[in-house]
């Protein structure tokens, strides 16, 4: 697998997102401040933009709107009494912020092949009112996506209650070879939040 990039020219809510500075591997990479006071989309009403990242060998995706910003894993003080997949707390620029293994959340037992580079996406207030960060085993792009590349009828939460908002159909290519596809699954992060707030 190529390296992990996540594209320029996109707004992660209040916080831009560049390639070198969410992938320098010589320390914590965080993105600088952008000075704005609302979200900005990029794309036309019909598509959705997403973070994916990989959990086991699987790529999943949350809603760029509801991510802040991306950071280079770092040392987390674990916290007494709590559930396993509360990692603890970090102090992200004087700011206490809790880190949630989405993997132990999730149940997912499958171990990362190739290089592991874990990061921790830090979610937007708008979720809670905690500063809540989830550790992933690798952040692997910011996508946009059209609504035809998206199944919602047999796999959103309402339906299934498995938490996700739908599953997305990723093309893919391979030098000499033909288009493939890939499932990328969606997740409703707020809603994953939401049933464990009271462990926060």
């Amino acid at each position: 697998m190529n390296k992990p990039s996540i594209r320029r020219g996109y707004i992660m809510a209040t916080y831009s997102v560049e390639a070198q500075a969410a992938f320098d591997e010589e320390g914590p990479a965080i993105q600088a401040p952008v000075q704005t006071t609302s979200r900005i989309r990029t794309k036309g009403a019909g598509t959705i933009q997403v973070v994916e990242f990989i959990l086991g060998n699987e790529l999943f995706a949350i809603d760029l709107f509801d991510t802040r910003e991306v950071i280079t894993q770092t040392e987390v003080t674990p916290l007494p009494n709590t559930p396993p997949y509360l990692k603890g707390i970090i102090d992200l620029r004087g700011m206490i912020t809790t880190i949630i293994d989405l993997k132990d959340l999730m149940h997912i037992t499958t171990e990362s092949s190739g290089k592991k580079k874990s990061r921790i996406i830090v979610l937007d207030r708008s979720i809670t009112e905690k500063p809540i960060g989830i550790l992933v085993d690798d952040v692997f792009s910011v996508t946009t996506y059209g609504n035809e590349d998206i199944d919602k009828e047999n796999t959103s939460s309402q339906k299934t209650h498995r938490d996700i908002l739908g599953v997305i159909r990723k093309k893919t290519k391979t030098t000499g070879e033909k288009d493939k596809s890939g499932l990328v699954v969606w997740l409703d992060i707020r809603t994953m939040i939401e049933k464990i707030a009271a462990e926060l």
